[in-house]
């Protein structure tokens, strides 16, 4: 299990376009495998399918050039993923053959040692490859992955701040981490997670989004303020088009009404914004769900956020 990486929706786009060409027998299938590879995305069982429709056909697999190796590295992988252990091991043995001390390999090796759950050995192998090479990225996020797949949380927290001693800039990972805070209910080294990433990432509406969350499920008078604040800026930085953010204006509006009983009415910069949230939700509801309009008005009522 590798760390999930985000793309745009331009990139899912496309690749969802050359997917379905692929499928349809439209061709591109290398191209289609490379993308998935750049954007680093598990599509594994289509990889495995495609990628090995090509390994198997000679003359397609010799017009890749060096290329062909990653080919057979990309599907060991995929492979792996759906469990198909013996391709995996042969992809694998293709590969120690034409490159017998290669460490990249032997990551491989240690992955399907893992994807046969025999775990111990495993991490045998990962360590001896880390005594190699402290700082390969890939190793330290598997004996994350792999505390994680055992069901050892803690153990992935443990791997998981490790690696970001090393390599604090890697989203992913602190993504990750904030994600399995907040499994547990650890709220507040979550927020610390979302921090961040806000920092690093500004301008990216769903670290705004989560860090929000975190703050109003820990509760009381100043995360909620603040969860407010952040609640607000992810619908800025989606132009007003985040339902969950516009959801959390009220929410939080509502509790810090309760919380400074009625104090707080004179402030008018949180009226304006609950009533453009308000606003903004009953026009979301009337164009995509009108259906369910009056069930939208009667959770405002009791909220009093709604006549």
């Amino acid at each position: 299990m590798e760390l999930v990486t985000m793309v745009s929706k331009t990139e899912e786009a496309q690749v969802n376009r050359l997917e379905n060409q692929v499928d349809n027998g439209g061709g591109g299938a290398w191209e289609y495998l490379c993308l998935v590879r750049k954007l680093k995305l598990r599509r594994s069982d289509k990889v495995l399918k495609h990628g090995l429709s090509i390994l198997n056909d000679p003359t397609k697999r010799s017009s890749l050039g060096p290329e062909e190796w990653t080919l057979y590295e990309q599907v060991a992988i995929a492979a792996m993923d759906c469990q198909c252990l013996d391709v995996a091991k042969d992809c694998i043995k293709v590969l120690q053959k034409k490159f017998p001390e290669s460490k990249r390999v032997g990551r491989l090796e240690a992955m399907l040692l893992e994807a046969k759950g025999l775990w111990a050995e495993a991490e045998k192998a990962y360590s001896s490859l880390l005594e190699d090479n402290p700082l390969d990225q890939v190793i330290h996020k598997r004996r994350a992955a792999m505390a994680k797949a055992q069901g050892h949380l803690l153990g992935a927290i443990e791997w998981l701040n490790k690696y970001l001693e090393i390599f604090m800039a890697d989203h992913d990972a602190w993504r990750e981490l904030a994600e399995i805070y907040v499994s547990l209910q650890m709220y507040k080294q979550a927020a610390f997670c979302y921090e961040e990433l806000i920092l690093s990432q500004p301008t990216n509406p769903l670290y705004h989004l989560a860090y929000a969350d975190v703050l109003y499920t820990l509760g009381g008078l100043e995360n909620l303020q603040t969860a407010k604040k952040y609640y607000a800026s992810a619908i800025d930085l989606t132009g007003g088009k985040n339902t969950r953010a516009l959801y959390g204006i009220c929410l939080c509006t509502f509790g810090i009404g309760q919380l400074t009983k009625g104090r707080n009415k004179d402030d008018k910069e949180t009226s304006e914004l609950q009533s453009l949230a308000v606003t903004a939700l009953e026009k979301d509801y009337k164009q995509t769900a009108p259906g369910n309009l009056s069930l939208l008005s009667s959770t405002l009522r009791s909220l009093k956020l709604s006549s």
